[in-house]
């Protein structure tokens, strides 16, 4: 019922009973105490009853002035979302569309009636749909924003790069029950950006980075060569008995990914907190000057390959450790009072892969090495060389 109308229809009960309730004090031959008890009680009640609706008429009205604001900042928020220039999309856990703005309608190409429950992973190329659900099935394992970097087909079968960032919503009981997308085309903008761009050191500084913790996996896309902007990053595959085998070790100023690599199985783990800027390669195609400074990074990878290699051809352990710690300390070492240490702490295994040797042999042979003198361990595990 309307609460004006209840309101004028108490009004209108409790009139008569005010006219009554006078003229029955008035009246000098009828005395107050022969007024019927219960007369009396259904005057009090209509009394409390009339105050109490106009107090919930007042507690009415400041709800519906709170409703009103509530529903100015919901429209407000809706337009942003709209309207924003990226693309967003909302999905549930398993990544069926359920809302999407504007800017995501254009760059898939596609009403956003026609949008609204598809699959996220039908608009992902065939040949990335497998490293896509790997990483989503990462993401529910975590609860920090994740970066991915997909390539997408619109409705009509144009690809386009596209950098997602995603996040899950949980409930207070921590199921996951939404995720929320960020969506990108950075194929547009490298085109654009890169046109305008005077040096490779301002392209890297206007480019998006991307944060691994120590000890993290980066993920790995063909389509993409990470430039490392800070940090170190051990690049290894493993043999058949599952045993690692350290490749290289990435540092600052430093690229890698699977696109420079015929191995089958190629991981990259964050030695430290990195930071990472990508660079598509099909930048490379359109930006002759990129390819040309992104030339002496990947010669000093290729040169720092080489060093490992030579050294795995060594034949005796004691000569395969001498020159991998040299090695390391050209490439990571940092001068101390002591003499040289190794920027990060290495474990017997990484080196005993990289000799090719075992963990057993390696412990024995830098115990040797710090009997006589020539390395010392600090309180941090890293490892100082004094010559």
């Amino acid at each position: 019922m309307n609460i004006k109308l209840f309101i004028k229809r108490l009004e209108a009960l409790h009139k008569p009973l005010v006219d009554l309730h006078q003229t029955a004090s008035i009246l000098p031959w009828i005395p107050a105490d022969m007024l019927p008890q219960a007369y009396q009680e259904l005057y009090s009640n209509s009394k409390i009853i009339q105050l109490a609706a106009e107090e919930l008429y007042q507690q009415n009205e400041t709800l519906k002035e709170t409703q009103n604001l509530l529903e100015t900042e919901r429209q407000n928020y809706q337009d942003l979302f709209e309207y924003a220039p990226d693309g967003y999309l909302v999905t549930d856990k398993a990544g069926i569309i359920q809302n999407a703005n504007i800017a995501a309608t254009k760059l898939l190409n596609i009403p956003k009636k026609f949008l609204i429950g598809k699959a996220i992973i039908q608009f992902v190329c065939l040949e990335e749909r497998q490293h896509f659900r790997q990483e989503l099935h990462q993401l529910y394992q975590a609860d920090r924003t994740k970066e991915l970097i997909i390539r997408l087909q619109q409705r009509h079968g144009e690809y386009f790069d596209a950098a997602f960032t995603v996040r899950v919503i949980r409930n207070p009981e921590g199921k996951a029950i939404n995720l929320l997308w960020l969506l990108r085309n950075i194929s547009d903008r490298q085109q654009t950006e890169l046109q305008s761009t005077e040096s490779y050191n301002e392209f890297i500084q206007n480019r998006p980075r991307y944060k691994y913790s120590k000890g993290e996996t980066i993920p790995l896309n063909n389509s993409v060569v990470w430039y490392i902007f800070q940090g170190l990053v051990k690049l290894s595959t493993f043999c058949e008995t599952g045993e690692e085998i350290l490749l290289g070790l990435a540092k600052t100023q430093m690229v890698f990914g699977s696109g420079m690599t015929s191995l089958s199985i190629y991981q990259a783990t964050a030695l430290s907190d990195v930071e990472l800027v990508p660079i598509y390669l099909s930048e490379l195609s359109v930006t002759p000057a990129l390819s040309h400074s992104l030339l002496p990074k990947i010669n000093q990878r290729l040169q720092q390959t080489e060093s490992f290699l030579v050294i795995s051809k060594k034949q005796l352990v004691e000569d395969r450790l001498q020159h991998l710690l040299e090695l390391l300390k050209q490439e990571i070492g940092e001068p101390v009072e002591e003499g040289t240490r190794l920027s990060v702490r290495l474990t017997h295994e990484d080196i005993a892969s990289a000799c090719g040797t075992t963990r057993v042999t390696i412990t024995r042979l830098l115990g040797k090495l710090q009997q006589q003198g020539l390395i010392s361990i600090d309180a941090k595990k890293h490892i100082i060389l004094k010559v």
